[in-house]
């Protein structure tokens, strides 16, 4: 399983917990930390953990290793570490106030496949 179908499996993994906003982008020509960015937010802390929680269970099944997840139990931005992706899970508030997408601008934009059912 390549890169970008990870990231397509986490991006449906959010979309089932009713997550707002999904996007992915591509950091390798932007940034050494991951070679892909998935950000997404919930409106609220309990929805911010379930889909956290979706994730995991997601990448679980899949026999993916989660490296490290930091900031679940405050559910304010809640970070994902799989590697190569690092999924970023926020509370709206949150989301605005550190707006990752204006920070890292230059990277491209991945196009995702959901919530096109129904």
């Amino acid at each position: 399983m390549d890169l970008k179908e990870i990231v397509q499996m986490v991006a449906e993994a959010c979309d089932d917990k009713r997550a707002e906003n999904i996007i992915a982008l591509d950091m390798n020509q932007v940034s050494l930390v991951a070679d892909y960015f998935l950000i997404c937010h919930g409106n609220t802390e309990r929805q911010v953990q379930a889909i956290a929680r979706g994730i995991k269970d997601a990448m679980d099944e899949q026999n993916i290793e989660v490296n490290r997840m930091e900031g679940f139990e405050q559910a304010r931005w809640i970070l994902i570490d799989l590697g190569d992706i690092v999924c970023h899970v926020f509370h709206k508030d949150e989301r605005g106030y550190y707006n990752l997408e204006r920070l890292w601008g230059d990277a491209t934009e991945v196009p995702l496949h959901i919530g096109q059912e129904g």
